[in-house]
């Protein structure tokens, strides 16, 4: 089954003067969060990015993707640590990813988490989307 979801945004002023807040979505977990082009290309001081929120989405889908590989593979992980990174460059738009992983998963040797951690970093739907990226990293450590 398909799903939507939905996020709405507010925007006041000029990309370089002004703000905006994710006010509302869908599922009501998050908001209001404040975004401007400041927090975007300079420092955050307090506010979120689109890369923020794509870094959010990408480590916990490449998370669920690995832990669905692992589970088919009969190594379900007791415990996975996983954080993205998107750098963001204006001008030219997100110019690089990272993906790290740090596992806890009995049973399993070091080469066949790297080759599922592969495989959930290409399947993934969110790396999927962000197919475009030149420049993406994993970095991979099974505890």
């Amino acid at each position: 089954m398909a799903t939507d979801r939905k996020a709405e945004v507010v925007w006041q002023g000029d990309l370089m003067n002004g703000s905006g807040t994710i006010g509302e979505v869908g599922s009501g977990a998050f908001g209001p969060l404040d975004v401007s082009w400041a927090s975007r290309a300079e420092e955050p001081n307090g506010r979120t990015s689109p890369e923020e929120l794509i870094a959010a989405a990408w480590a916990s889908c490449f998370a669920m993707a690995l832990s669905a590989g692992l589970a088919r593979a009969e190594h379900p992980p007791e415990r996975l640590e996983t954080s993205a990174t998107v750098t963001f460059q204006p001008g030219e738009g997100i110019t690089r990813g990272a993906l790290t992983v740090r596992g806890t998963v009995p049973g399993m040797d070091e080469d066949a988490f790297r080759e599922a951690a592969e495989a959930a970093k290409q399947n993934c739907p969110v790396s999927k989307a962000l197919a475009g990226i030149p420049d993406v990293t994993l970095d991979v450590q099974l505890a």
